[in-house]
């Protein structure tokens, strides 16, 4: 009887063994995701009016990524391709304006949990109300808040939290941390709202960047030429950049819910540093180019301050993996839904295939994979973090996914992708004309259809800002020619079928 036992105890203790030994060897991970943070304010890129010292530490301690990418740059479909691994076209959340997200499709968190992770999702999700692949969730309602934002827990219940929601977030994310099984691996997805428009700091940072003068990017004062959807947006911080709503020059009997939520003592703080900018503005009594010059201003100020808010607790989230000993064994990557315009152009926001809309930051520290302090310019897209996690992790990537791992490349090992596809759905507020696109080396072409039909067409070496649109020019027909062969074969490679149909139509040559 004893021998028997023996023969039964002995395959058990060595399956738990190597569970245990596998699940030691499996990296834990931290994904921050940030919100409308762009790439050209983040000191690690090489931004210097400001600091971002907490995001520039995870750089230093690893590597930044120059060419990150994004599919779709819109907040929810950003995210949906995050967690699939699949275009917008495929895992069906094209536009936050039309679409709703199926939770219940694979994403890499049910990947990692077969592989014996624990998963959570924390801060803002923006894909509904329902997250799943989740052991644990504590998400935003929608955009979420800055004061005292509301969440939604797995129970149900939706309960509202006092204090500022970067704060807020990296608690319940420590919470998690101190409460898990710590005989698995976990991956823990940190969701901010910073940056998101409305552009608020948390009290202690109001007025940080109030002594800089911000330099106005070279084409603030773009005139649009030969750009037939950059001439139709509803973007510009001269038109669409709202006083009150955007840059808080409140009337004393405003209802605006930002700060309507506020307690007392916060509202009292808040009033005490947004009063007597607008009394001097009122006093100003601005127009035409001194009056965007001054928006411009205070969009910077409230922007960089509300990124300080969040890079603070960057370096909370850090500083709480070193105490608990997890920081080698760990992946972190920072990087944000989509890039943003930052005065370029004239404009404020994202969704367009041009440089700073379409570049994303991207930095990821691994000890031991990855080299402190390094860079890499391989070709990568947001699409290729459910893929890369889950080799990581050890667990199995399904064929269906159409992103690919992206750590060969950043080791060396092998040549990443030498061209990128992008397809931008939605036409709502800010009326971006839908469009596609392909960049290839520093060439860049795009369709636009629906709103707007027009073709344009990049020298991203000669023109970085992309000020000049090349297509139907002399002497680029052979390049186009290449080109449009290039994105056909991406459109068909990816199954974009609405693509297709639009690529195929006859519009003029002329820009």
């Amino acid at each position: 009887m004893i021998y028997r036992l023996y023969i039964l105890i002995i395959p058990l203790l060595f399956i738990q063994t190597q569970i245990i030994a596998q699940n030691q060897e499996q990296p834990n991970i931290v994904l921050i995701i940030s919100d409308d943070h762009a790439y050209q304010t983040i000191s690690a890129y090489g931004y210097d009016q400001v600091e971002t010292p907490q995001i520039d530490r995870i750089a230093d301690e690893g590597m930044r990524l120059d060419r990150a990418y994004v599919t779709n740059s819109i907040c929810g479909p950003s995210r949906a391709t995050i967690l699939t691994g699949k275009y917008s076209h495929i895992n069906g959340f094209k536009d936050n304006a039309t679409s709703n997200y199926n939770s219940s499709q694979f994403q890499f968190v049910n990947g990692l949990q077969d592989a014996g992770y624990q998963t959570a999702w924390i801060g803002k999700y923006h894909l509904g109300d329902d997250p799943q692949g989740f052991d644990f969730f504590k998400i935003l309602i929608g955009q979420g808040h800055y004061f005292n934002p509301d969440f939604i827990l797995p129970d149900g219940s939706r309960p509202r939290e006092e204090g500022y929601v970067a704060d807020l977030i990296e608690d319940a994310a420590e919470e998690w941390l101190d409460q898990r099984d710590e005989q698995k691996p976990f991956c823990l997805i940190i969701g901010h709202k910073n940056t998101h428009r409305v552009w608020m700091p948390a009290l202690e940072d109001m007025g940080k960047y109030d002594d800089i003068d911000f330099p106005l990017p070279d084409n603030f004062y773009d005139n649009y030429e030969g750009r037939k959807a950059a001439q139709v947006q509803d973007m510009s911080i001269e038109k669409t950049l709202r006083l009150a709503y955007d840059l808080k020059m409140y009337p004393e009997d405003t209802n605006d819910g930002n700060v309507t939520r506020m307690t007392p003592e916060q509202r009292e703080v808040f009033d005490a540093y947004y009063k007597p900018i607008k009394e001097e503005f009122e006093s100003l009594n601005l127009t035409g180019d001194a009056l965007t010059e001054w928006k411009y201003q205070r969009y910077m100020k409230d922007y960089l301050a509300t990124a300080f808010s969040m890079d603070r607790n960057i370096g909370r989230t850090l500083d709480y993996l070193d105490e608990n000993g997890l920081s080698d064994n760990t992946i972190v990557i920072y990087m944000s839904d989509q890039g943003f315009f930052m005065g370029e152009h004239g404009w404020f926001d994202k969704r367009f295939m041009y440089t700073e809309s379409f570049r994303t930051p991207m930095i990821i520290r691994w000890p031991g994979q990855l080299n402190p302090g390094s860079t890499s310019d391989a070709m990568v897209l947001n699409l290729d973090i459910a893929p890369s996690l889950l080799e990581a992790g050890g667990a199995e990537i399904p064929k269906d996914l159409q992103g690919f791992s992206f750590w060969p490349a950043l080791k060396g090992e092998k040549k990443g992708r030498d061209r990128v596809y992008y397809h931008y759905y939605e036409y709502g507020e800010h009326s971006v004309s839908p469009h596609f696109g392909i960049q290839s080396g520093h060439h860049k072409l795009i369709r636009f259809y629906n709103t707007v039909e027009s073709w344009e067409l990049f020298d991203l070496e000669k023109d970085p800002h992309e000020m000049n649109n090349l297509y139907g020019k002399k002497g680029y027909d052979r390049l186009t020619k290449k080109l449009k062969k290039q994105l056909k074969k991406e459109i068909k490679k990816f199954g974009d079928e609405e693509a297709m149909v639009i690529f195929e139509e006859t519009i003029s040559d002329k820009p």
